[in-house]
């Protein structure tokens, strides 16, 4: 008899985790919640086929690892956003999964207790309590789809989501993406090239069949319609930025060549930002200055802010966390937050009403 062994060679131990239905059960979405989820969705969509003349800004911390800082900083959001909202959507950024280049910390779904712990149960549950919370407000969130099992039990309370620049390329995450209910933006490569994000939108734009699981937590053949609301993210990359008049306008024109609706979105941090959060104040007067000269394609910004500011290390004693301070990328701080904002505001006004469409070819 043979007994040598060929399966799971590499496995240590398998953990069953409860389904999205259990989860959801756990921690139901109020009737509040899902008029949010429902009411940030149609806006962003509205924005991007121009029935709704406003930007929408993604704002709020690189990740999330204190859901008590969260809350703090999703009530100050709220209220801004009610100030500014003639103009501008707000919706929190809400990232509970990092992509590491190597290896770190890989957000509060992964790793909840931030000591390898890997409670991944406790993390969706902490992940999914947030999101409902921040919903009652009448805060829409944001976050990145990155692993292709989470949605099932994160998505319901998503208004837009990201792929980010490692996995823009991924043909799992263009297939997973073409059947979010969000509007979804595709960032550019990490080497700042636009060719993987425009492919990626044709892709994400059509029917796919891919291997998922659905409510239950059974494998299954997931059959979806095809994403009509993804456009771009330029984040720069290669050492450039491309948030630049120039860098839009030739993005403009890959977009429309490839008959895509001229929708960009400037993330204003990560290689625009050179990694300095303090440089994402002029990326946004920078793109605010080209609305009023008049830009057609930028319909939304992203920025990456948190209650204090700059980043920390993880320590080895958690009790020496800073409050409101990433642990992940460097972050601009609250009052910087709502003066840029309320700049931004103020600048693009007067202008946003009359913009127009640039219709692809």
């Amino acid at each position: 008899m043979n007994d040598i062994g060929v399966d799971d060679l590499n496995v240590l131990t398998e953990e069953t985790l409860m389904n999205p239905e259990a989860l959801k059960s756990m921690v139901p979405a109020p009737a509040r919640a899902m008029e949010t989820v429902s009411g940030g969705r149609l806006a962003i969509k509205k924005i991007l086929i121009r029935q709704d003349p406003r930007l929408f800004l993604i704002v709020g911390p690189c990740s999330i690892h204190d859901t008590t800082a969260a809350m703090e900083y999703a009530r100050r959001l709220k209220a801004l956003s009610e100030e500014v909202d003639d103009s501008l959507l707000l919706v929190m950024r809400v990232y509970f999964e990092k992509p590491r280049t190597t290896t770190g910390w890989k957000g509060l779904v992964n790793d909840p207790h931030m000591d390898d712990s890997f409670c991944i149960a406790e993390g969706l549950k902490q992940g999914r309590e947030l999101l409902v919370n921040i919903a009652e407000l009448g805060l829409p969130t944001s976050t990145e789809a990155l692993d292709p099992v989470t949605p099932q039990y994160l998505q319901d309370l998503i208004s837009w989501s990201a792929i980010g620049a490692r996995t823009t390329e991924s043909q799992t995450h263009r297939e997973m993406a073409s059947g979010l209910s969000s509007a979804v933006g595709f960032k550019n490569g990490t080497d700042g090239g636009l060719e993987v994000a425009i492919n990626a939108l044709q892709s994400v734009s059509a029917p796919h069949r891919f291997l998922g699981i659905n409510h239950q937590g059974q494998v299954s053949v997931i059959h979806t319609r095809g994403n009509a609301h993804a456009h771009i993210v330029l984040r720069g990359g290669g050492g450039r930025t491309n948030y630049d008049p120039v860098s839009v306008n030739l993005c403009e024109q890959q977009l429309l060549k490839a008959r895509i609706p001229a929708n960009i979105m400037i993330d204003c941090s990560h290689a625009n930002s050179n990694k300095d959060p303090r440089q994402q104040t002029l990326v946004t007067s920078n793109v605010a200055d080209q609305i009023v000269n008049g830009n057609q394609s930028i319909v939304g910004l992203m920025v990456e802010s948190n209650l204090e500011w700059g980043k920390q290390s993880i320590p080895e004693n958690l009790a020496d966390l800073k409050y409101g301070v990433s642990v992940t990328d460097a972050c601009i701080d609250w009052a910087t937050t709502e003066t840029m904002i309320r700049a931004l505001r103020d600048k693009v006004r007067g202008v946003l009403p009359g913009r127009k469409s640039l219709a692809a070819a």
